[in-house]
């Protein structure tokens, strides 16, 4: 079993854990990720590792509650314990000297995307980030993202922090100023990166994207992660989870994530009643 060491709450429904886990901690680069199961009977649901701590042994996730398995890992407190974790899984992300980068992150995209710009910037890219959110009290991770940035753009939907619009409108007017960019990470909602992508394809600027589709055992197994990139079929868990944004069929993505709306909406349906007919017997 593994121990929450520390939970904060950063937005609404979106949750931070600090999870005892030395030989993670120790193993895991940045773009690389986590397989949880909060309770014996519970699902496995994979989690990007957005810090570590090597010294203190700690790897901090970053999740929103979506359905059951996050609105249960959501209710942990500190000193309670996650009954599996198993991890680093996935290829780390290209960490080289490319020159001026942008990130583009959103929702708790941001939080994904923050080790892999941090070492970035410590590898001596020009690092520009444009990350965004519904409204202010989504945007997470400002601080960390501002400190290791060169330019940072805050976008929210109804303006009320940064400009409002799209994280893609700003990527857009970055790219049609002429500035030269070496590369482009993208981290966020599945659609957020089939717009990133199809903005940056006609400029034929390397575009990153972090995909998150249905996982089960994390290791090419089951087939659950797969994806069409470049026509051919790919296994997130083992080929990713990072690809060539021009190159994923991103239509296909979002309809598989569909697969199974009505199964998760019903467990999370009964899951909540079952919750509340437990804090009603008291």
């Amino acid at each position: 079993m593994f121990d929450v060491l520390e939970k904060k709450i950063l937005a609404p429904g979106v949750k931070l854990i600090k999870v005892s886990a030395p030989i993670i901690a120790k193993k895991s680069l940045p773009g690389q990720f986590v397989i949880l199961r909060v309770t014996e009977n519970g699902e496995r649901i994979p989690l990007t590792i957005a810090d570590k701590d090597k010294e203190k042994g700690t790897i901090t996730i970053v999740f929103q509650e979506v359905g059951k398995t996050t609105k249960l890992l959501g209710r942990l407190e500190e000193n309670d314990k996650i009954l599996d974790l198993v991890g680093p899984l996935g290829n780390p992300t290209e960490i080289d000297n490319f020159g001026t980068v942008i990130g583009v992150g959103g929702g708790v995209g941001i939080a994904a995307l923050y080790p892999i710009l941090k070492a970035l910037k410590e590898t001596g890219n020009y690092v520009i980030s444009i990350i965004g959110g519904r409204s202010r009290d989504y945007v997470i991770f400002k601080d960390e993202i501002e400190k290791i940035s060169d330019e940072i753009y805050i976008t929210t939907d109804d303006g009320s922090l940064g400009r409002k619009g799209f994280v893609s409108d700003v990527l857009k007017e970055i790219l049609d100023s002429d500035k030269e960019i070496d590369r482009i990470w993208a981290v966020g909602p599945t659609i957020m990166m089939k717009v990133v992508s199809d903005v940056t394809r006609p400029f034929h600027i390397s575009t990153i994207v972090s995909l998150n589709p249905i996982m089960v055992d994390g290791t090419g197994m089951c087939g659950g992660c797969r994806v069409t990139v470049g026509g051919k079929n790919k296994f997130t868990c083992i080929d990713g989870p990072e690809f060539d944004g021009h190159l994923v069929d991103f239509d296909e993505l979002l309809l598989r994530l569909r697969t199974y709306k009505e199964e998760e909406t019903l467990a999370l349906k009964l899951f909540e009643e079952r919750e509340g007919e437990e804090i009603g017997s008291f």
